[in-house]
């Protein structure tokens, strides 16, 4: 329909220009006004006319006041022959200057060639545009099986080197050496080494593999070619398959280069997992990426990245040697890198002169570098809607807490009651995380609704760890089951806003126990062993290597591992009732405290003596 109106509008056009064209060349290009004979008679009577100009069957008249006229005559009669029929005076006609022209040949060719070029054009346009038409659909579906991935070349002006990736250093050290395959590969090829056919980046999403993998052809200053997995299938078998072949064609051509397919894991699952012949498509295209990545000639230097977040569901034979040959890891930045980060994505932001990125990073831990530079696009948002020009360290913390626990619901107004409720569940949270000596420090509290929270207590690790003891987990059930014990406690009932709190702490209890095997009654084992089946998006097997009496005991230590923290909070929360109800009031008044305002009530945390897991 679109293709239909733009030849439409073309057509339009090319009559409009074709029929001025002829107006102007008909008229001359002069614009005189047509008056009749008796005009003529009349004004040579009162001697107006200065000159005459007779060219075939017009009579052109030129005024005294200088006007133009037209005056048609019939063909077969003269300029005399009319003068003389009205008995016009010889003295007045022979004070006028009259000249006989001949027919220009331009404008004789135009009038006899015209009334038949111009419809002779436009049938001709049309038959154009309609052809052009059908040869762009014919085209089209000749170019339905050709590789749609995106070519970015050397002289690409936004390109992106290693030094513009903050973070990944084993990751970076690891792709040096690809680098350096694809600038000098003579160099390996001399000792015996091959150049590895593919890399698969592996990390949670929001790492940083897409931009890790365009600074690898930064770096090696080649060719990049980039497309997602999903851009293979089609609904017509075997498409995928010819655009992995054309893919590879291009690539081949363009030696030494990079093929890059992100989400790999949407052509690359495990063959045979689909039910019925749903996954056709997916697999002839997953064959025939393994035929091309192992049918390289070893001299073309091409290598193949691909990046996933979900390397448990692909298919082996991509992972096996001489294909993905390498796995480099991506893991979350760590304090140092997330600092790195921070300062590559504020660097185009005017940042006030108390904001430390330091402290920002302390209070980020889990943030990927997508997440940071989300972070800090929501300050620059939250200054501009303030109409400020510089981001306050205020901004970056309130940003912090709306990608962590969503907007702040203003609108959401509490009765004294539930406000009150809100109060004591947050104070329960805050001081059982205090004086509980292996948990986080608190923060922040406050009893203002974000997102689907009525209030929140936010806590951060002064460290990043990687390794968790069972005190430490019990510790951190306990401050779970904290603002459900406070609400016991004070109102002898508790309400729907322990919900999120007992779900969470349930989930902790049981993986302790099938995966971590930290129950001293099941022993150092795992139960349950998932296996994937994917149908219409969903998991629908998990294999169960336990009988029902370990899932009867499982649950009994579940509940075990759960009351043993419960009687944890609610042993802090009878001790320090009095501080209990100085943040109650504190957050009655206030509504927010912060780590210092904590502080000053509760006093400082104290350091356990060695926080080493055992």
């Amino acid at each position: 329909m679109k293709n239909l109106i733009k030849n439409f509008l073309i057509f339009f056009t090319t009559f409009l220009l074709i029929a001025a064209v002829f107006s102007y060349f008909s008229g001359n290009g002069q614009k005189s006004e047509v008056v009749g004979i008796d005009t003529l008679i009349k004004q040579i009577n009162d001697q107006e006319i200065s000159q005459v100009a007779i060219t075939g069957n017009e009579i052109k008249v030129t005024l005294k006041q200088g006007q133009s006229e037209v005056v048609k005559k019939e063909a077969g009669d003269t300029f005399s022959q009319i003068v003389k029929d009205y008995n016009i005076d010889p003295s007045k006609v022979a004070a006028i200057k009259i000249e006989v022209k001949d027919e220009t040949g331009l404008n004789y060719w135009l009038g006899v060639i015209l009334p038949f070029l111009i419809p002779f054009i436009l049938i001709s346009v049309f038959i154009y545009f309609m052809l052009r038409s059908v040869q762009g659909a014919n085209s089209k579906a000749m170019m339905f099986g050709q590789s749609q991935a995106k070519e970015i070349g050397r002289e690409f002006k936004d390109k992106v080197i290693f030094k513009d990736v903050a973070g990944v250093k084993e990751a970076k050290e690891e792709l040096k050496e690809v680098v350096e395959f694809l600038k000098n590969p003579q160099k390996f090829s001399e000792v015996g080494a091959r150049t590895p056919r593919g890399v698969l980046l592996l990390g949670a999403p929001g790492t940083g593999k897409t931009l890790l993998a365009r600074a690898v052809a930064g770096e090696a200053n080649v060719p990049f070619f980039s497309l997602s997995g999903s851009e293979f299938v089609e609904m017509f078998v075997g498409v995928g398959a010819s655009r992995v072949r054309d893919l590879f064609r291009r690539a081949k051509k363009s030696a030494p280069c990079i093929i890059f397919i992100d989400e790999i894991d949407a052509v690359g699952r495990k063959r045979g997992s689909g039910l019925g012949g749903s996954h056709d498509e997916r697999e002839q295209t997953l064959n025939q990426i393994l035929v091309e990545m192992d049918g390289f000639d070893p001299n073309t230097n091409v290598i193949v990245l691909a990046a996933t977040n979900r390397p448990d569901v692909l298919d082996p034979a991509l992972l096996r040697p001489g294909r993905f040959d390498r796995r480099v890891i991506l893991d979350e930045p760590d304090l140092a890198d997330r600092e790195a980060i921070l300062k590559v994505h504020s660097k185009k932001k005017p940042l006030g002169k108390e904001v430390s990125l330091k402290r920002v990073a302390e209070r980020t831990p889990g943030f990927t570098g997508a997440d940071l530079a989300n972070l800090l696009n929501e300050s620059a948002i939250l200054a501009a809607m303030k109409n400020r020009k510089i981001i306050s360290m205020e901004d970056i913390f309130d940003s912090v807490e709306k990608v962590m626990m969503g907007p702040e619901r203003k609108s959401r107004i509490l009765s004294n009651k539930e406000k009150k409720t809100t109060a004591y569940h947050e104070a329960g949270h805050a001081i059982v995380a205090h004086f509980l000596p292996l948990t986080d420090p608190v923060q922040k509290v406050s009893i203002i609704a974000r997102g689907q929270a009525g209030g929140y207590t936010l806590k951060l690790p002064l460290e990043d760890k990687h390794m968790y003891s069972k005190t430490e987990y019990l510790e951190e059930i306990a401050v779970l089951l904290a603002g459900y014990v406070a609400e016991q406690e004070i109102f002898g009932e508790v309400t729907t806003g322990a919900t999120s709190d007992l779900r969470r702490a349930t989930g902790l209890a049981r993986k302790l126990i099938t995966d971590y095997g930290m129950s001293e009654t099941l022993g150092p084992r795992t139960f349950g062993d998932k296996e994937e089946m994917i149908f219409l998006g969903r998991e629908i097997h998990e294999q169960r290597d336990y009988s029902e009496k370990i899932a009867e005991q499982i649950d009994k230590e579940i509940s075990s591992f759960i009351d043993v923290a419960a009687h944890q909070a609610k042993g802090v929360i009878k001790t320090k009732s009095d501080f209990l109800e100085k943040i109650v009031a504190a957050l009655m008044e206030r509504e927010t405290l912060e780590k210092e305002e904590f502080e000053q009530i509760v006093g400082k945390k104290v350091k356990p003596e060695s926080s080493v897991a055992k």
